[in-house]
């Protein structure tokens, strides 16, 4: 059966496509507007400027395209969907948010020793991975996957937490520079083995492990979650499979191989790009995750 049954609201979200409308236009009116208000600003890269859309757009492809819909469905959607959510999307955010706006909030009251002390590596690699882990233990998982608030504050939380994770790895600030060299490849490592053992619960399990993707009511309320309530009233559902034409268990276990897949191919890329980066600061240059070039158009 087709998804197009729950409507267009629920297809395309369009009150949260027009927040990250004017999310993107505050972003712009921030770093051309207001920019003469902080200390130490200039006009972002356009490189920077290109990342921010790109992360917007992914967030609504995420978040607010059909995609959201089916991971409700689908278990491999959902892996794929928290894959793209955790692992691209906040490094992208980190790069595109200029240095001038990145000390400004660090430094402002009540953040610095907050920030400080969630953005040591160890501390950052763990809270990420544990709080990872721990939504996927079958009970957890399916008890905020039925609940709208508390699904809401976990995804903002673990979003929050992956990009604290990302930030040691990737910002451009000298004096948060907390990784170098042999260090940031150990980080990557460690980030890989770190989400291993739920991906390998996932894969190898032998038999479906969530509720809300195998039984009917349990289904019917998290779809509750992004499906408004006067559509669902006038549909008769029985459950996933009704959309879904791969067997549960099939379908769980490539959910598993998704999110390890795409987080060996997008850590891999950061390992190129620091093994270069580290190679071009012993020959004198500098060791930046994604160089901005000195002479790059800036937005004006």
């Amino acid at each position: 059966m087709s998804i197009d049954i729950f409507g267009f609201r629920a297809l395309w979200s369009p009150y949260y496509f027009a927040v990250l409308v004017l999310i993107t236009v505050g972003y712009f009116w921030l770093v051309t507007k207001k920019r003469e208000e902080f200390s130490g600003s200039s006009s972002p890269f356009v490189k920077q400027t290109t990342y921010f859309l790109i992360a917007m757009i992914l967030l609504y492809i995420v978040k607010g395209s059909p995609l959201d819909l089916l991971s409700h469905i689908m278990f491999s959607a959902h892996m794929f969907q928290m894959a793209l959510l955790y692992l691209v999307i906040p490094p992208l955010f980190i790069i595109a948010i200029p240095d001038w706006v990145w000390r400004s909030f660090i430094n402002s009251r009540g953040v610095n020793a907050f920030f400080h002390f969630f953005t040591r590596p160890l501390v950052a690699l763990l809270l990420f991975n544990v709080l990872f882990s721990l939504y996927h233990i079958p009970l957890v998982f399916d008890f905020i996957k039925t609940g709208m608030w508390i699904h809401a504050g976990y995804t903002v939380l673990l979003f929050t937490t992956a990009v604290l994770m990302w930030f040691p790895l990737v910002n451009q600030l000298p004096e948060h520079e907390s990784l170098s060299g042999v260090k940031k490849v150990a980080y990557i490592f460690g980030s890989g083995i770190l989400m291993t053992p739920a991906c390998a619960l996932i894969i190898f399990a032998n038999a479906p492990m969530y509720d809300t993707f195998t039984n009917a009511e349990s289904w019917a309320s998290a779809m509750e979650l992004c499906v408004p309530a006067s559509a669902l009233s006038n549909l008769t559902l029985s459950g996933p499979e009704m959309f879904n034409g791969l067997p549960l268990l099939e379908d769980q276990q490539l959910g598993g191989v998704l999110m390890k897949v795409i987080q060996e191919i997008v850590l891999g890329y950061v390992l190129g790009v620091i093994f270069f980066a580290w190679f071009k600061q012993e020959n004198g240059g500098q060791n930046d995750i994604d160089p901005v070039p000195s002479d790059f158009q800036t937005v004006k």
